[in-house]
Order: structure tokens, then C-alpha cells, then sequence
């Protein structure tokens, strides 16, 4: 007989984790999901992208995926938030107070636009939000809920969800209309010049009673 000691037995799996042996975990996996679903979904569209598309760009196994973020849609959520990154926005637009926020917001809204590792995706969302209702619940969460109503609020006036719906209305319109349909002369206008002329109409939204 072999002095080796027996290998152990590999652990019972519970539902909807992956093997140990499918799962490349680290402290970077989940951001590279994110990665390459942000990849795959500007590439292809939500319609024509699968979670075994995006765990192949992202070398991992699909169950892994699944564990992670869930459903196509909350991967889908997931891809867009690493573009928009709210948790971070917020507190930047509203620190410094009521006065300029209205520059602010339009600043980082077309800073996000303008940069075109995240205006990719966010063409994709678009684009999708227009025929797909999940593709538009994830504008509507991210926009609305996560960003805009949290930016209304924090500044204490009546009606901040109507307020966030106006703000977002125009520059999802901008949006639209500067890099989705491209409609000149928007779509080639100095960053600055927009800036300028949206951010009162922002600041009258957010902070006029």
C-alpha cells in the first residue's frame, strides 16, 4: 500500500456556485466579468449577447458568472454602472453644495460621453433601451434612481423625483440626439459651448423652487 495520504474529497458545491476547479476567484475576477461584459455588450447589443459569450471573453467558467451577478440583466446592470460609476459621481456632484451644480452635473455627464472607452457602452444602452424594456429598466435604475434622484434629494426640494426626471429627459435628449442620431450642428459642438448652455437649465431643474 501507498504511504500517500488520500487526497481529499472535493467539496459539495451548493446551488449556483461553481466548482473550485471552474473557478479562476480573486480579487479581480469580478471586475474582469464586468470588463468584458461592458466589451461584449457595446460589441453585440443586450439581444445578441449571452452570459457564455461574456465568461468566454473573460476566461472564466458561465457558472461563475451566474454566481456573481445573477441574471443577463443584473450582468447587464453591472456592465453599465462600471461606465457610470454613481457611488462615485454622487458625492462629487453635491459636495461642494446647490451653487454650480447644474455645471457640474452637465460636466460629468458629457465627460462620460466625450470618453470613448465609456461612450461605447453607453450607446449600447441606449440603443437597447429603445427596443428592450430590461435594457431600458437598467437606464431608468441607473439615471434616474441611482443618480439623478439621489442628486435631487440630497439638495432638499420639492418634487426631486420629477426634478431628476427634467434633468434626465434633457440629457438623455442631448445624448440622443449629439451620438446616437448625430444631428450637426450638436453633434460636432465644442464640449465647453454645451456645457455652458445646459447647466443653467440643469440648475433651474435642481435647485429652483
Amino acid at each position: 500500500m501507498s504511504d500517500t495520504p488520500d487526497a481529499p474529497r472535493p467539496r459539495r458545491r451548493g446551488p449556483g456556485r461553481p466548482r473550485q476547479d471552474e473557478a479562476d476567484d480573486g480579487p479581480g475576477t469580478q471586475e474582469r466579468i464586468r470588463l468584458a461584459a461592458r466589451e461584449v455588450f457595446a460589441e453585440r447589443g443586450y439581444d445578441k449577447t449571452s452570459v457564455r459569450g461574456i465568461a468566454k471573453v473573460a476566461g472564466v467558467d458561465p457558472a461563475l458568472v451566474h454566481h456573481y451577478f445573477g441574471s443577463k440583466d443584473d450582468l447587464f446592470a453591472a456592465a453599465v454602472e462600471v461606465s457610470i460609476e454613481p457611488a462615485l459621481v454622487v458625492p462629487a456632484i453635491i459636495g461642494e453644495g446647490p451653487d454650480g451644480i447644474g455645471e457640474r452635473l452637465a460636466r460629468y455627464f458629457l465627460g462620460v460621453w466625450e470618453n470613448p472607452v465609456t461612450r461605447v457602452p453607453l450607446l449600447a444602452v441606449i440603443r437597447s433601451a429603445l427596443t428592450h424594456e430590461a435594457a431600458a429598466k437598467v437606464l431608468r435604475e441607473l439615471v434616474l434612481r441611482r443618480l439623478l434622484a439621489r442628486v435631487a434629494a440630497d439638495l432638499d426640494v420639492p418634487d426631486p423625483t420629477f426634478r431628476a426626471e427634467l434633468a434626465a429627459s434633457h440629457m438623455v435628449g442631448i445624448a440622443i440626439l449629439r451620438y446616437v442620431v448625430q444631428v450637426e450642428p450638436l453633434a460636432s459642438a465644442d464640449p465647453e459651448k454645451i456645457v455652458a448652455l445646459v447647466a443653467p437649465t440643469l440648475q433651474r431643474y435642481l435647485t429652483e423652487e
